[in-house]
């Protein structure tokens, strides 16, 4: 699954999705909308990412913040 492309004089292995980016890049040297629209992409990509970290973190300072907590109340029924 995983090839060896020389770059810089070392070499690198890229996985199928890797060795697909690349040939994406090679392509898109000559398109500039498609690069454009592969910019924006990534940049909607990395705040999705940020949503979800910033959800984990609002949840993980909730989670310790003291007398906060939850406390069972024993009740009793007619």
């Amino acid at each position: 699954m995983a090839g060896k492309e020389s770059e810089a004089g070392g070499t690198k292995t890229l996985c199928s999705l890797g060795k697909f980016l690349r040939g994406l890049e090679d392509l898109a040297k000559n398109a500039p909308e498609f690069r454009k629209h592969l910019d924006r992409s990534h940049l909607e990509l990395l705040k999705a990412v940020k949503t979800l970290l910033d959800s984990k973190i609002k949840n993980l300072e909730k989670r310790d913040m003291p007398g906060k907590k939850k406390v069972a109340r024993k009740i009793t029924i007619e």
